[in-house]
């Protein structure tokens, strides 16, 4: 939390206490993180419309800085990243659920579903067994 670097506001152990004692802080909380996943998103979208800087080699060719690009796409990606996590439901990875007879089938662009798609396959050889 960078925000308890600051000498005028509460130490990060204090934030953390509060969040454990004070139901109504907890709520608060947590609703200013889903908040930042929205400013993240902001911020991607002005990072973006940036102009890299231009530079002039030695033989007169002008050509966009390729560091200054890395950096903003390195930007952008962490924002992406704490977005999803911040608020998974508007910015995770997508899962497309389709009903089928019988169950359900999940279909998902994302191969790191593939631990989501072994625990609903484990749920569901659990309950047929107890069946």
């Amino acid at each position: 939390m960078s925000i308890c670097s600051s000498d005028h506001l509460p130490h990060c152990a204090t934030i953390y206490r509060w969040l454990i004692r004070f139901p109504i802080f907890c709520e608060m909380y947590a609703r200013a993180r889903e908040d930042q996943a929205d400013t993240n998103a902001d911020e991607i979208l002005a990072i973006a419309d940036e102009m890299p800087p231009e530079y002039t080699d030695k033989d007169g060719r002008t050509s966009l800085d390729q560091t200054y690009l890395a950096w903003q796409r390195q930007r952008i990606e962490a924002r992406k990243w704490t977005s999803a996590k911040l608020k998974p439901r508007k910015y995770g990875d997508r899962v497309a659920v389709e009903g089928v007879e019988g169950g359900a089938a999940i279909k998902t662009e994302d191969s790191s579903a593939s631990k989501f798609l072994d625990i609903i396959k484990n749920m569901e050889m659990t309950k047929r067994a107890g069946q």
